[in-house]
Order: structure tokens, then C-alpha cells, then sequence
């Protein structure tokens, strides 16, 4: 016991700081640019021309339908057989990326299509224009809904960074595998990397609530979180 103790002690300083240099970078961006694109591809698949429409909900079709640590592996794996060579980080973000937007965009989609319709005629009817009527009504109000399913996807893509150990990323949980290879304890750094991970979606968990209660007291949308 005593020699594990130690063991984690000793490995726990590379631990977090591949979590501080790589996995959280990785997650901020990623969720940032999938968002992005999350929304991009809602308004699209809702509001676009056909043809557009249709290759939104293609794309969609395919991450969704596909797991992620495939998609990976065609990124940085697959992709230098067409001449296309990446890094690993890089790689990993256009994969994370890729994937929080389909499923954001599902997300974004389903709120946006909340709304009642009677919010665009107000809208309309008060002079704004489609863009004006977008930006100042329909999405604040749509923000409020998607509030806890975002902040879901969030915190499962904190844990979801994992995946990109397979394509070498030296992210929390390759540096437990490196350590693994040198000490041969799979089971405590594995372990301690799971509590690490538990106390990272833990904290998030605290902030969503804290988040939601507030949108609630002042958006009036959500319901008052349980104390």
C-alpha cells in the first residue's frame, strides 16, 4: 500500500500537467469550434437552401452514426495515404471538433425549433429583420433550454479527450500509459487517472448546476435546481 501511495504521489505532477498543457487546451477548443459549427449546421439544416440542408444532414448522419475513435484514426492515420499529413494535436482537434458539432447541432436544432412561433411574428412584427430577429429573440431564448444539455456534452468531452492517447497525443491519460510502461502498475495509475478525470467532471457538475440556477432566476426558463 505504502508503495503505491508513493507511486501516485510521484506520478501525479506529470498527471496533471499533461491534463493542464493538453487536455484541457483540447477540450476548451474543440468545444469552442464545435459549438460553432454545432450552430452553423442547425441554422443551416432549419433555415438553408436545400442542397445545403442536405450536406448538413449528411455530415451529421455520418459523425453520429460513426464511433469517434474511428474517425480519429482516419484522420491522423488514414489521411497520409492521400498525401494529408497532420499532427497529433491538430488531428485530434479537427476530430473533436467534427464531432461536438453534429451533436451539438442536434442540440441547437431542437431548441431553436422550441421557440414558439409566435416569438418570430412578435419579432416581425416590430420591424426586425430575419438576422436582428435571430440575434435578439430566438437565440437568447433558445440559450436558456440548451443550457444543460451543452454543459452535458461539455463535461463528456473532457472525458472523451481520453481517445486521443490512441493517436499519441500526450494527453493525461497517455502520460499514465508512459508511466505505466516504465513502473508495470496498470491498476493504481489507471485508477488515479479515473479519479482525476472524476474530479475534473465533478467540478463542472458543481458549475453546471450553479449555471442552470442561474439562468433560471433570471431567464425564467429553467426550473429552480434542488437544493
Amino acid at each position: 500500500m505504502q508503495h503505491w501511495l508513493q507511486l501516485m504521489w510521484d506520478s501525479l505532477g506529470s498527471l496533471l500537467w499533461a491534463g493542464l498543457v493538453f487536455t484541457i487546451p483540447l477540450t476548451l477548443i474543440t468545444f469552442v469550434l464545435g459549438l460553432l459549427l454545432g450552430l452553423l449546421t442547425a441554422v443551416t439544416r432549419l433555415f438553408g437552401p436545400r442542397p445545403l440542408a442536405a450536406i448538413a444532414r449528411f455530415y451529421v448522419w455520418v459523425i453520429r452514426g460513426t464511433p469517434l475513435l474511428v474517425q480519429l484514426f482516419v484522420i491522423f492515420y488514414g489521411l497520409p495515404s492521400l498525401g494529408i499529413l497532420l499532427d497529433a494535436f491538430p488531428a485530434a482537434v479537427i476530430g473533436f471538433t467534427l464531432s461536438v458539432g453534429a451533436y451539438t447541432s442536434e442540440i441547437i436544432r431542437a431548441v431553436i425549433s422550441s421557440v414558439p412561433k409566435g416569438q418570430w411574428e412578435a419579432a416581425y412584427s416590430i420591424g426586425m429583420s430575419w438576422r436582428q430577429a435571430m440575434n435578439r429573440t430566438i437565440l437568447p431564448q433558445a440559450a436558456r433550454v440548451a443550457v444543460p444539455p451543452l454543459s452535458n456534452t461539455f463535461i463528456s468531452l473532457v472525458k472523451d479527450t481520453s481517445l486521443a492517447a490512441a493517436i499519441t497525443v500526450p494527453e493525461l491519460f497517455q502520460a499514465a500509459q508512459r508511466i505505466v510502461a516504465t513502473t508495470y502498475e496498470p491498476l493504481i495509475l489507471y485508477i488515479q487517472a479515473a479519479l482525476i478525470y472524476l474530479v475534473m467532471s465533478s467540478f463542472l457538475s458543481s458549475l453546471q448546476v450553479s449555471l442552470e440556477r442561474r439562468f433560471a432566476r433570471y431567464g425564467g426558463a429553467l426550473e429552480e435546481a434542488r437544493t
